[in-house]
């Protein structure tokens, strides 16, 4: 999935029910990312030893930086989609309010960008504790291998 710079135009086409949904993969998604973070922070903690023994110390730390800097945008993503959930109200409820109904289109077409950024910096993230630890298990197991 690209990180897609979308046109005014797609949002003004959007229903409240396809903004619904795509609200609600958002937040699965993320939910499922949290808890993905905490078997990388207990994956990481299990060759702690290893990775400080190696020469991936440098590129272990950047990682765990990460992974908290991402632990924090995934807090604030859900909770933005959360009250932008909320807000959806305003689409279904009736009443003819074309202002606060753009602003509620323009919220979602910001929203969907940071949350295409987020998903693509950590699928980045993911590929490097994958590649970090793949490094880290192959000099353990030479070091077995050698003893």
């Amino acid at each position: 999935m690209k990180v897609i710079e979308t046109s005014p135009k797609y949002i003004e086409w959007l229903n409240a029910e396809l903004m619904h949904e795509e609200s609600t993969r958002w937040l699965s998604e993320l939910r499922f990312i949290k808890d993905e973070e905490h078997f990388f922070e207990d994956l990481i903690k299990l060759f702690t030893l290893q990775l400080i023994d190696s020469k991936n110390f440098e590129g272990s730390k950047e990682i765990v930086s990460q992974i908290k800097s991402l632990r924090t945008k995934n807090a604030e993503l859900i909770n933005a989609v959360i009250i932008h959930e909320k807000e959806l109200k305003i689409m279904v409820d009736g009443k003819d309010q074309p202002k606060e109904e753009a602003l509620y289109k323009e919220k979602h077409r910001s929203l969907l960008i940071l949350v295409k950024k987020y998903f693509k910096e950590y699928r980045k993230l993911k590929s490097q504790v994958f590649k970090t630890i793949k490094n880290a298990m192959k000099i353990e197991k030479q070091k077995r291998l050698l003893d």
